[in-house]
């Protein structure tokens, strides 16, 4: 007794210490929230600073309390929505004198992200307010943005490196036939390169040609709106003549690029301060610099109105990341979050009049995106109209999801379609039987047991999956036939699995009309019959209450992510995430449910969402089917 007499007052030592503990953080928090408040305050005649340090998402992913606690996480996220708020606001703003582009540590954002905020920049400009963009290297996702700005800035130690899209991806057929492993693969359509790397060891044709006329497609949208922005520069001269212009400057890339006029000005952060300095004038010591500037949180949190808005107004719905069964955080599709979220929203609040379904995804779980689906379907029959929006990728599920809307708006550079669908479950019979393991047992039908990984799959087994990946590939299709009105098979033809650009899907009708979220919630109001200024009401999971108080901790604006700076190391990085998706393709196939609507060749074309491999699961564990 004496034992758990002493065992109990360790248990209640340790509660009593867990909530004093949490007592001191509410108020330091609150203290920390108070003190700031005098710190919101816009200074007039200042730069608004934009240091878009991490990647530029549609959601951004939830941080859970111990990382905001830590200031560690797996990278930084900035919503594009955001970003354009508070760049449209300035605009129009007295208080705001210039915009500072501090891109040093700027990870990228998906080209349909870079258009929408691209185009706000355009905006900010036509008002007479000068934009400023530094950076010590300067790559294309980068550069896109900067090249809106009337002074470029770069580091005598940096670089302009523009590589256009492309890249290696990872064939595994000659390592599994080294280790004794089969993979049975079961689809429709031509364009299947998602089960590629698993069945060859390089790209077939048909997936080269579609994967090159879609990075052509890109690569020309860019080169056009960098043109726009940035006349006096040819990027593509550039790049067609880098050694030699390389060579000209002794091998000086920041003089190089100066030389071709991409840039404006080569100076050092210190320099780049003083100037602006001379355009905004002196101001307190900030991450930023001295000059007189405030931060973008800063400005969100000093702009945002205190008092609710009230009138009719637009839902928009966010599906953004990997659609999966269930619930599930913020930057991550869960289908029951999502589908109650719809629900709740329109119960308790009776001034949403229409909803716009914001999609940035490249598919995932079949049923998880069918019920998405139904739920956008049950608020139609609830009389109230349905947009879709698309982001960087809105493929195979994240397009089935779409189905529902009454009208599709896209961005040129957004990556869609992917209607296909295939299956695919490695065998090891060979491979245990190598290791002198015998697999036997009994049945009682032909399908006990199956799919048998261990023995091999069964004829029965292989005619039910076929016939199951024939279903789904049907039902897709009959999807995109009624709510596209394209008889099913020109859907068939245009579908097969092949991705598309926004421009191109536009042609193909499988796309409604070019804009971004604020076209799409413009559409979306005028079929309400919503008149004069629309407001909107994000419908999305909340992000964790103790997580927000955390967040309170780290001044606004104040945090520096450890990011690669120089232009190779940059161009690394890049490479760095490629390689992580596809090997998150890899663990897709094993973590993914039976069924998916999956996109998995688009993961790093897309949002720059941190992709992690998960070492304690085995993808070879799991059989997947999966529309792509």
């Amino acid at each position: 007794m004496a034992i758990v007499r002493g065992v109990w007052r360790v248990l209640v030592g340790v509660k009593d210490l867990l909530v004093l503990v949490l007592l001191l953080v509410f108020f330091i928090a609150l203290w920390s929230a108070l003190g700031n408040r005098a710190q919101l305050n816009v200074p007039t005649g200042a730069a608004l600073v934009l240091n878009l340090d991490g990647a530029i998402v549609d959601q951004a992913a939830e941080r859970s309390p111990l990382q905001a606690l830590s200031g560690t996480d797996i990278g930084s996220e900035r919503e594009v929505r955001e970003l354009i708020r508070a760049v449209d606001t300035a605009a129009k703003d007295d208080r705001i004198k210039a915009l500072v582009l501090d891109l040093d540590t700027f990870v990228g954002a998906g080209q349909a992200n870079l258009q929408s905020l691209g185009q706000s920049l355009q905006r900010f400009k036509k008002t007479g307010k000068p934009i400023n963009a530094y950076a010590t290297a300067y790559t294309d996702d980068g550069y896109y943005l900067a090249a809106a700005a009337n002074q470029m800035w770069i580091n005598p130690l940096g670089g302009v490196l523009l590589t256009g899209p492309g890249g290696s991806n990872l064939y595994f057929k000659n390592a599994l036939a080294k280790l004794d492993i089969d993979v049975n693969v079961f689809r429709v359509g031509t364009y299947k390169a998602a089960v590629e790397p698993f069945t060859r060891s390089e790209a077939s044709p048909e997936a080269r040609a579609a994967n090159q006329a879609l990075a052509d497609t890109l690569w020309q949208g860019w080169l056009a709106d960098v043109r726009a922005a940035r006349p006096n520069g040819d990027v593509a001269a550039f790049i067609a003549q880098l050694p030699q212009r390389l060579g000209a400057a002794g091998g000086d890339q920041a003089k190089a690029a100066l030389d071709a006029k991409l840039i404006d000005a080569i100076g050092t952060r210190s320099e780049f301060n003083d100037a602006m300095v001379k355009l905004v004038g002196e101001g307190e010591q900030r991450s930023f610099g001295t000059y007189k500037g405030v931060s973008l949180d800063r400005y969100l949190a000093a702009t945002r109105s205190v008092t609710p808005e009230t009138g009719d107004a637009v839902g928009v719905v966010y599906v953004s990341g990997n659609i999966v069964d269930g619930e599930a955080p913020r930057g991550t599709a869960g289908a029951t979050t999502i589908s109650r979220a719809i629900a709740r929203a329109l119960s308790d609040n009776d001034d949403i009049k229409a909803l716009v379904v914001r999609v940035d995804s490249g598919g995932g779980s079949v049923l998880a995106s069918e019920e998405i689906r139904q739920a956008l379907i049950d608020a139609k029959k609830d009389g109230l109209p349905v947009v879709a929006s698309f982001g960087p990728v809105a493929a195979s599920g994240g397009y089935w999801v779409a189905t529902a809307a009454d009208e599709i708006f896209a961005q040129p550079s957004t990556i869609t379609g992917s209607i296909g669908v295939f299956a695919i479950i490695p065998s090891f019979d060979r491979a245990i039987g190598r290791l002198g393991i015998g697999a036997d047992g009994i049945k009682t039908t032909p399908y006990s047991g199956e799919p048998d990984i261990l023995r091999g799959l069964g004829p029965e087994t292989r005619v039910v999956l076929q016939s199951g990946v024939e279903d789904v590939y049907r039902r897709f299709t009959t999807l995109v036939s009624a709510a596209r009105k394209l008889p099913v098979a020109e859907v068939d033809r245009i579908g097969q699995g092949r991705v598309w650009a926004g421009s191109t899907a536009k042609e193909l009708k499988l796309v409604d009309t070019m804009g971004g979220l604020d076209a799409a919630v413009a559409a979306a109001a005028r079929r309400a019959g919503i008149k004069g200024e629309v407001r909107t009401i994000d419908i999305e999971r909340p992000g964790s209450p103790l997580a927000q108080l955390l967040k309170t901790f780290v001044a606004p604006g104040e945090e520096q992510e450890q990011v690669a700076r120089d232009p190779f190391a940059k161009l690394a990085a890049a490479s760095h995430m490629r390689l992580f998706a596809a090997l998150s393709d890899v663990r897709a196939m094993a973590s993914g449910p039976t069924m998916q609507a999956a996109c998995l060749e688009c993961a790093g074309r897309g949002s720059p969402r941190a992709l992690r491999a998960s070492a304690e699961q085995g993808w070879l564990a799991r059989a997947v089917l999966a529309v792509e």
